[in-house]
This record gives structure tokens, C-alpha cells and sequence, in this order.
């Protein structure tokens, strides 16, 4: 009996101990909620600063939506970046830094092609664009000067500690700073942790639409075929021309009409078809069907990094050789000029998509990459994050370098070091003309050196053990006018004059007499001088039969039999306007002693008759082979 009761009385007393924790527990939130009363009782939201304190307040948050709006305009005006990436500098194989300089103002590519031939892409995230913003307003919150307010009896306490929270939106910026403001004026007093701050802005929209016009391009190459058009339309690229004569055109010349062309073209694009005032076919033409509502547009500058080249060349011209008028060639009757000229071009394209009002753009430059008269191929691109090693930043390889003119005598040149497209300064050679230096390690590398008034020297290396001495030799360039005598007579008309260095393989060719100079080295060279002049060679149309062997069909084809079958060939009527008249070839060794003491080169030519018809042009081009010229330096 004692021990039931003892259970019961034991049940009864652990329910009286629960109901006891119980009461603790209540007791304990009231007293915590009485004290934070007191405590935060002076901690309010902004709608409710007193009307006394309002003024230094708003002036307070105008400082936020300033510096957000200061922000937002670097933001947009630097392809979505604040803090800029790591600088990439270019090289003269690809034009392209990792920043387009514009009107002073570096801008990073969102895509881009590095120095050493690598795609790369830093297209910025929204999530980054949002932390970038976040830091620096919370850095130029500081800078908020609210001076003004303490002369009007106002005491401002504000915090050291400031966070920022940044959210982008379509059409606004929200933005909410934690930083202790406290705000005291007479009897009034408020401690403000918490503000909040929406900046009307199209950030986000115009983002959206740049990252899917980059998209786009990634997808269509939009921008290289347009490219790819604008050369096949002002430069000679492929195609056939009726003449004897060879096609001569100026590099410099094209490029230049290419520039200007490229600046035009890129200019013409559009979104909006409005927006454009040419003929309806080329307002086709020009309207890109970019997946974007906002305006877009597209520049180009002949003041930005950018590269040309074209192959094949002769020295700075673009040479086409006629066909139709070599020995052993007469049957085909007329003479034509075949060319393909290959372009590498490679140039920027600032995108700025705007809003309607104007007052804000968002620009991100993009790389053109046209290689070998084709949009470029896609590769796997690089991660912003993860940085490319670069060659020059890994010279670990001692090697001397010593530079020589042709007499031995040192002389102080320009070091640098290529591989695999890559080019790295190495230095410079002293009085002396030696210089000790780290190199990056490469196989099959080039040691290059430069000097004014010297040709161009390279020196092929392994440079992968120490102890390497690379001696190099310079030869010296003199310039030389090249002055033409026909059949012993001063000749002032036009002729196209060669000079082939048989051991650099370098061509140098002028258009005499507009271009009359040239730059030569010691050395053998092969000399070839053509002159032409104006005439009128009227060729008829005609038919001529051509026949062949071709093998039979059926059971003779098999055993191998042939018969002759013949074919009519139309050949057009054209008119021959320039033809040979003299000239001829000379192989020649020139000296150091003759450019030392020469600064003219007289050519002496053979002319031939003036051809009248078909027949006389083949007769000519027969006899200058076998034409020889007599070469004098004075």
C-alpha cells in the first residue's frame, strides 16, 4: 500500500514540476520582450523619422541613389564592370588587347582573341554586376557629406561598419544599405540601421538584350559575314579579267579602302528598319533580325587596334600574272589574268544597346576574326576566372645574344623571342652588341633582331638547356632610286620593276615611275623589269575547234580504246590596252662596297616592237625571256 502511494504521489508531483517550466519559460519571453522595448524603442523605419528629421535623412539617401546612379553608369558604360579585369596586352599576330579604348575609357571584351591566338570571353554575370555595385557603394557611402545639416543644430552619428545589398532589376535598382545613422535635433531623435533606396533604372533590360545579342553573334557570326561581304566587295579576292597585262594592285590601298569601307558598313547596321534611309533592297540587307526590342548600334573606328593581311604578295603589291601570252601558249588565242588574294582581317565592334529616351547605353566592344576569307572557326572558349599562362611570363632559360654587321663590328639591336605566334621582349643588346637574358623555353623558337638601318635578323633555337650564344648578323639596308633606260634612252613611262632576294626570299616590286626607290641588303637578287605601254589590240570573237582523245564507251572503253572527239571553244572579242614593249631579266649579286658608294641604280632595258595583233603580243613576251639587262650603280 506505501508504495502505490508513493507512485501516485511521484506522478502528482513531475506534472506540478511541468507546469512549473512552463510558467519559466512564459516569464522569461515577457521580460525579454519588455526589455527590447526599451532597448529598440528608438530604432524605427524610415516612414516613421520625424518631420523635424526628415530633411537630413532624405539628404542621406540621396547620397545612395547618386552613388548608385554613378554606378549604373560606369556599369553600363564599362560592359558591366566597375573593378576591371586583369589587363591582356595584344601582340602584331592579333591586334586585340583584353580592353577596347574608347574616347579614353577601357572597356573589356566581352569576346576577344589573346596574343598568342587563344579565344577567350569575360562576359560579366548579373550576379557579378550586382556585388561589383554592392562594394561600391558601400566604399562611396563614406564620401556622403551631410556638413551642411550640423550648422542647422542637427547632431549626425553614423556607423563604420556598412553593408550593401544590391538587386537588379528590368526597370529599377533596389538597393538596401545596413549602416547605424542617428539623427538628433532638439527633443527629436532616431536611429535608423536599415535604408532603402529603389533608382529607376533600365540596367537590367538593356543587360538582358547585350547578353542575347552576343549570344546571337556566338551563334550566326553575323558580324564576320558581314565582314566577309565588305571584303569580297572592295578588295580583289577571286575572279578572271581580260588582258595581257598583269593586275597590279597597291596594298596599302586596298586596306585603306577597306578601313573606310568596314567603318561605313559596320555603321549601316540596324535593328529598326525606320530608323534607316537607303533603297528598300539595302535596307534588307543592313536590318539585322537580332532577338531584342531595345535600338542597337554598331561602330567601328580606323583608330582601333586592328589587322590586315593578304596573300600571296610581292613586297607591298598584289600581283596577278596574265595567262595566255607564255611560250607555248599561243593556241588559246587571248590572253586573261586569274587571281585569289587571301585576307586575314581582324577588327572591333563597339555594341551599344540603349533605351528609347536615349540616356542610357550599355556598350560591350566584340573581336571580328576573319581568317582565310572565312568567319572564324569557334573554340572552346576561356573561363574568366581561370587566367591563360602566358609564354613571356615564364623566362627561365639563360642565352647571350651577340649582333654583328656584315664587318663583324657590334652593334645595338632590338631582342625579342617568337613561338607558336607568340612575339616576347626580350631587350636590347648594348654598346657592345650582347645581351644575357632569360628566355621563355620553346622548341623551334625564333630569336629576332631589329635595328634601324638593318634588315630584320632570326636565329632558330632550342631553348631549353643554359649555356646557348646566339651570334647574329645584320646586313646593312641602303636605299637605292632605281632610274630605267630603254634602248639607251632616260625611259619616264610606266614599267614594274622586281627585285627578288634568292637567299631571304623577300620581294621588293615598284611601280616605276610613281615609286622609284627600294631597299636593298648584300646579297644575290634576281632583277626583272617590265615596260608596257598604251595600245589598242582589237581582238575578235572566234570559234576555234578543240579535239581530244577520250576513251570509247561500252566493250572498246574497257579494252582500252580511244577516239577523237572535238569540241568548239567561244573565245570572246576583247580589247588589249597595255602591252609589253621591253624589258628583259638579270641575275646579280650586289655588294656591300657598291650600296656603300652608290645611291642610284641605272637599269638598262631592251625594247621590243609594238605588237599590232595577237600573234606580235606572243612574239614579244617570246623575246623578253630571253632578254638581258645591263645594271649599274652610280
Amino acid at each position: 500500500m506505501f508504495e502505490k502511494r508513493k507512485q501516485i504521489f511521484g506522478s502528482i508531483l513531475n506534472k506540478k514540476q511541468a507546469q512549473v517550466t512552463i510558467f519559466i519559460i512564459i516569464a522569461i519571453l515577457l521580460v525579454a520582450s519588455v526589455a527590447a522595448f526599451f532597448i529598440f524603442r528608438n530604432v524605427v523605419q524610415v516612414a516613421e523619422v520625424p518631420a523635424n528629421l526628415e530633411p537630413a535623412y532624405n539628404s542621406f539617401l540621396s547620397c545612395i541613389e547618386e552613388d548608385t546612379l554613378t554606378g549604373i553608369n560606369v556599369l553600363e558604360s564599362q560592359g558591366g564592370y566597375i573593378e576591371l579585369p586583369e589587363f591582356e596586352q595584344g601582340s602584331t599576330y592579333m591586334p586585340f588587347s583584353s580592353h577596347l579604348n574608347f574616347l579614353g575609357n577601357p572597356i573589356p571584351y566581352w569576346y576577344y582573341v589573346s596574343g598568342n591566338n587563344i579565344q577567350k570571353e569575360q562576359v560579366p554575370s548579373k550576379s557579378m554586376m550586382e556585388e561589383q555595385l554592392e562594394e561600391f557603394v558601400a566604399q562611396e557611402i563614406e564620401t556622403c557629406i551631410l556638413d551642411e545639416w550640423y550648422g542647422e543644430g542637427y547632431t549626425i552619428i553614423r556607423g563604420e561598419e556598412v553593408e550593401a545589398d544590391v538587386t537588379i532589376n528590368e526597370n529599377d535598382v533596389s538597393v538596401v544599405l545596413d549602416v547605424p545613422l542617428r539623427l538628433e535635433k532638439a527633443n527629436d531623435t532616431v536611429l535608423v540601421n536599415r535604408h532603402e533606396v529603389l533608382v529607376d533604372s533600365s540596367l537590367g533590360k538593356l543587360y538582358d538584350s547585350a547578353r542575347q545579342i552576343y549570344e546571337y553573334e556566338q551563334e550566326t557570326l553575323f558580324l564576320e559575314n558581314y565582314g566577309v561581304d565588305t571584303i569580297r566587295l572592295y578588295a580583289p579576292v577571286d575572279g578572271n579579267e581580260i588582258t595581257c597585262a598583269p593586275k597590279i594592285w597597291s596594298a596599302d590601298d586596298v586596306f585603306n579602302e577597306l578601313e573606310d569601307a568596314i567603318v561605313a558598313n559596320v555603321a549601316a547596321l540596324k535593328v529598326d528598319s525606320e530608323e534607316l534611309t537607303l533603297t528598300e533592297e539595302d535596307n534588307k540587307y543592313f536590318i539585322v533580325d537580332l532577338p531584342v526590342e531595345e535600338n542597337v548600334r554598331f561602330l567601328n573606328s580606323k583608330q582601333w587596334p586592328h589587322s590586315f593581311e593578304v596573300n600571296p604578295t610581292e613586297g607591298n603589291l598584289l600581283v596577278a600574272e596574265p595567262v595566255g601570252n607564255q611560250p607555248g601558249m599561243a593556241a588559246l588565242g587571248f590572253c586573261y589574268v586569274p587571281y585569289h588574294f587571301v585576307y586575314d582581317v581582324n577588327y572591333p565592334v563597339l555594341i551599344q544597346v540603349y533605351s528609347e529616351s536615349g540616356e542610357e547605353i550599355f556598350q560591350f566592344p566584340f573581336a571580328v576574326v576573319i581568317q582565310g576569307n572565312k568567319p572564324r572557326e569557334p573554340l572552346d572558349t576561356q573561363a574568366l576566372d581561370v587566367p591563360d599562362p602566358e609564354l613571356c611570363e615564364y623566362k627561365n632559360t639563360e642565352i647571350q645574344v651577340n649582333t654583328f654587321d656584315n664587318y663583324l663590328n657590334p652593334i645595338q639591336a632590338n631582342i625579342s623571342f617568337a613561338c607558336f605566334g607568340q612575339v616576347c621582349n626580350i631587350g636590347a643588346t648594348g654598346q657592345d652588341g650582347s645581351l644575357t637574358a632569360l628566355f621563355p623555353q620553346c622548341i623551334n623558337g625564333q630569336i629576332v633582331a631589329e635595328a634601324q638601318g638593318y634588315d630584320k635578323t632570326k636565329y632558330f633555337v632550342e631553348s631549353v638547356e643554359e649555356g646557348i650564344i646566339a651570334d647574329l648578323f645584320l646586313p646593312k639596308m641602303y636605299e637605292q632610286r632605281v632610274e630605267i633606260k630603254l634602248d639607251g634612252r632616260v625611259y619616264s613611262g610606266e614599267a614594274v620593276v622586281t627585285f627578288i632576294n634568292n637567299e631571304t626570299g623577300l620581294t621588293e616590286t615598284i611601280l616605276y615611275p610613281d615609286d622609284n626607290t627600294v631597299d636593298l641588303r648584300q646579297g644575290q637578287y634576281d632583277v626583272e623589269v617590265l615596260i608596257y605601254k598604251n595600245t589598242t589590240i582589237n581582238i575578235p570573237e572566234t570559234t576555234r575547234e578543240y579535239c581530244t582523245e577520250v576513251t570509247e564507251t561500252g566493250v572498246g572503253g574497257f579494252l582500252g580504246l580511244t577516239q577523237e572527239k572535238c569540241f568548239d571553244i567561244e573565245i570572246p572579242a576583247q580589247t588589249v590596252e597595255n602591252a609589253l614593249v621591253g624589258g628583259g631579266t638579270e641575275s646579280y649579286y650586289v655588294l656591300d662596297s657598291e650600296l656603300e658608294s652608290s645611291s642610284i641604280i641605272d637599269i638598262n632595258a631592251e625594247g621590243l616592237p609594238t605588237p599590232r595583233s595577237i600573234e606580235d603580243l606572243q612574239e614579244n613576251y617570246d623575246l623578253f625571256e630571253n632578254q638581258d639587262l645591263t645594271i649599274l650603280f652610280r
